[in-house]
């Protein structure tokens, strides 16, 4: 066994056409930011002057509660799965964006608790204890607003990286369902106690326009259409076939797939309605182009999920949502391509290999041999397509390849005019992201999406 088992063709020279690019992923910040922006100056046309500590207090109590107001919708509305967002922005950058707005929003709320607190109590002479019973107790909407606050706590303690590592991706997707309560809950106590609202028909008006709108986009994208394509699509399992240890294809076949629109690279939810699993959707990408009567995802157990997949029977009903994300071929932005996989993270650039025109390599990685999922496939169609596949393992020792700058720059020796489309678990992404900075691709042709928590 060599270091790189290596299967190659010479490259047919296809010409590739320069896709156009989505002004979206730039617009979204900007449009965000300026609703923050008018949230501020609600704030400063409803505020006279700022007199003493307890004003200052006060007003930036204001400030940070209708920011977080505003987070929580902006949030809800980056994961309501709109298409538009989802396919141009990509569902790993929002998934990103929503983190790092949770972290802000419960800081927000966190911040605004405390200063409302403070300030009241400073303004009315009484202890802090003293001013938040009065507050929770006796100002309306203000005891649901404290439950609503606690929950926001809650979730956010659950998602920090150290409590997501430990449950689920199943717990810890059904646990968020509780912003919706907490949204809920606090959504009122601003329309009856904020200074900025009370007696402000316009600011209500506003207020009531975007969280119902946001609302409208929850209920159509999240709940409504997939319904809808559930009774359109009607799949159900077709086969399941073994293709590495511990890695299982699951055939389904359906009506209308083709109105599905799922490109490759692209992933869908997948609920299957057998025991144990009807529960939850997870995310699996295709690993073969789509077809107008099946489709096709490769999964390795990783999990009770999907673990239990590989005992489906022929013939379970499945209900698919998406289909997801923006890892395609839209993100491509020179002629020549480097899919990079580690382990089942080849799904989706099994499916790009086939379609992707022009100069296209593929680096696959694996622990060991028997670990290639798909091996047959892939070298089926870099024979068709006269292409260059790459298979390298990481055991035994003696033949390992580390992930570096030098190793990807010795198989391919013009690494940075190449797009980069990567797919694998965290650690080796990390590690291949550094390698190819380091070898000099720019970070706008490196190309990724993750499923991890």
């Amino acid at each position: 066994m060599t270091t790189t088992s290596i299967t190659t063709y010479a490259s047919r020279g296809t010409r590739h056409r320069r896709p156009r690019h989505s002004i979206v992923p730039f617009l979204v910040p900007l449009v965000i930011w300026a609703g923050a922006a008018g949230v501020l100056a609600l704030w400063w046309s409803d505020t006279t002057s700022v007199v003493g500590p307890a004003g200052w207090l006060t007003g930036a109590g204001r400030i940070t509660g209708l920011l977080a107001g505003y987070a929580c919708a902006v949030l809800l509305a980056l994961m309501a799965r709109m298409p538009l967002l989802d396919h141009t922005v990509g569902t790993d950058r929002l998934a990103r964006w929503h983190a790092l707005g949770g972290r802000c929003t419960v800081s927000l709320a966190l911040a605004h608790t405390l200063l409302i607190i403070w300030g009241y109590s400073l303004t009315s002479h009484t202890n802090v204890v003293s001013q938040t019973s009065t507050l929770v107790l006796h100002y309306p909407d203000l005891l649901k607003g404290t439950v609503g606050f606690l929950l926001f706590l809650a979730t956010g303690v659950l998602s920090a990286r150290a409590a997501r590592r430990r449950m689920s991706y199943e717990t810890w997707h059904y646990l968020h369902f509780a912003t919706y309560l907490a949204v809920f809950l606090t959504f009122g106590h601003q329309l009856s106690n904020g200074a900025d609202f009370v007696g402000n028909r316009p600011a209500q008006l506003a207020w009531y326009t975007f969280f119902l709108g946001v609302s409208a986009l929850l209920a159509w994208y999240r709940f409504a259409v997939p319904l809808r394509r559930g009774l359109r699509h009607r799949l159900r399992v077709a086969a399941v076939h073994p293709e590495a240890p511990g890695v299982v294809s699951v055939h389904l076949t359906g009506e209308h797939l083709d109105e599905l629109g799922g490109k490759p690279g692209q992933f869908l939810r997948w609920r299957f309605m057998a025991r144990g699993l009807w529960w939850t959707a997870n995310p699996y990408s295709l690993s073969a182009p789509a077809h107008p009567r099946h489709l096709r995802i490769t999964v390795k157990t990783a999990g009770g999920h999907s673990a239990a997949l590989a005992h489906l029977a022929p013939g379970t009903r499945v209900w698919a949502e998406g289909p997801y994300g923006g890892f395609t071929a839209n993100r491509r932005t020179a002629p020549k391509v480097l899919l990079l996989a580690g382990g089942v993270g080849i799904t989706p650039l099994r499916a790009l290999f086939e379609t992707l025109q022009g100069d296209v390599t593929l680096v696959y990685r694996s622990r060991r041999p028997d670990d290639f999922a798909l091996r047959g496939e892939l070298d089926a169609i870099a024979a068709h397509r006269r292409a260059t596949v790459h298979y390298v393992v990481d055991e035994p020792a003696g033949y390992s390849s580390p992930l570096t700058a030098q190793g990807l720059s010795t198989l391919m020796p013009d690494l940075a005019a190449h797009d980069v489309y990567l797919c694998g678990p965290p650690g080796m992404t990390q590690a291949a992201i550094a390698a190819l900075r380091e070898a000099g691709v720019p970070a706008r042709r490196i190309h990724h999406e993750s499923f991890a928590l």
